[in-house]
């Protein structure tokens, strides 16, 4: 733990796009002692990530870009935590940062309420398929073909964390019949949300809509493949607003590509930003947003404003939403 009496060197190395420096949790955090914003694009490097945070005690993490690696604990030798705005934790090697002292945390939850509107919002936009439909109004057509309704369908709901528990409520409210499939198991809880709980390989057999709320840890990579895109009903659609990796990229667009499932709605990608010549931008059955599901002035002002009560908790020796203890 850092002397009270000096400086707690806290250091937000990726603060790009900038949501950070300025803020109410800025303002919060200087008060806590030095704080270095760096607001440049660069936290991707492992080198310059390092060069960032070599003197920090605390380091806020803003963006999945910035990794936390193996390499960037052993070279960091002040550091104590990290304290994570949003719920992923991905980016950063947490046994790594057990070993060598380091107290991780994020903010799980600020972000539920509307990253499963966004979720809603992508189901509808798919079903409905207004994206297409705007677009040719706009270039002086009058489709009139059928679409999708939502009423009666089933939806299957990977991950019931508070987004996902979420997602069950909003599409229960639009008269959807929810099934849903933790990790953890949990039917208890499942049943709780009113849900009924199933087996992967029975909801991706049953859904009409397939979305997804799981952490990316090794048990989740991948966790749509070819086997399970084929499993999928042919008037399918999938929505992702969690991680890229949770699906095989190839898999989904071959599955797009031949209609094993008749759409996407994508908030998250393999490779962020998107490349120009991205395959997945030229299929007409996909509804594409910038990873920005969790973008909301609330969001922002609520999600950093705990990083840094984080931060506060941590360094008045109780830490809160501890993902990561140091090792005995």
């Amino acid at each position: 733990m850092a002397n009270p009496r000096t400086p707690i060197q806290i250091a937000v190395p990726d603060d790009f796009p900038v949501v950070f420096e300025g803020t109410a949790a800025h303002a919060r955090a200087k008060s806590l002692g030095e704080v270095r914003v760096f607001s440049a694009r660069g936290a991707d490097e492992e080198a310059e990530l390092i060069r960032r945070i070599d003197r920090a005690r605390i380091a806020i993490n803003i963006r999945a870009h910035a990794r936390f690696t193996e390499g960037v604990f052993a070279a960091c030798k002040h550091l104590e935590m990290v304290s994570i705005w949003g719920t992923g934790t991905d980016n950063i090697d947490l046994d790594a940062a057990g070993r060598h002292g380091v107290t991780v945390t994020n903010t799980p939850g600020t972000n539920a309420s509307a990253v499963a509107e966004h979720t809603l919002a992508l189901m509808l936009a798919l079903a409905r398929r207004i994206p297409r439909i705007e677009r040719e109004m706009r270039e002086g057509q009058w489709p009139r073909e059928l679409l999708t309704q939502l009423f009666g369908k089933t939806v299957g709901v990977f991950g019931t964390g508070a987004i996902g528990a979420r997602v069950i409520t909003l599409t229960k409210a639009i008269g959807m019949e929810p099934l849903a499939w933790s990790l953890r198991g949990q039917p208890e809880r499942i049943a709780a949300l009113g849900a009924r709980a199933a087996s992967k390989d029975d909801i991706l057999k049953e859904a009409d809509v397939v979305t997804l709320h799981l952490r990316l840890v090794p048990e989740t990579r991948g966790f749509l493949g070819r086997r399970e895109l084929g499993a999928m009903k042919r008037t399918a659609l999938l929505v992702n607003t969690a991680r890229g990796a949770l699906i095989e990229r190839e898999a989904l667009l071959d599955a797009l590509a031949q209609g094993r499932i008749a759409g996407a709605a994508l908030d998250v990608f393999h490779e962020e930003p998107l490349k120009p010549a991205d395959p997945i931008l030229g299929r007409d059955n996909v509804v594409l947003s910038p990873h920005n599901a969790g973008q909301t002035p609330e969001v922002i002002r609520d999600g950093l404003l705990r990083a840094v009560q984080n931060v506060e908790a941590f360094l008045a020796g109780h830490p809160t939403d501890v993902v990561v203890a140091p090792v005995k």
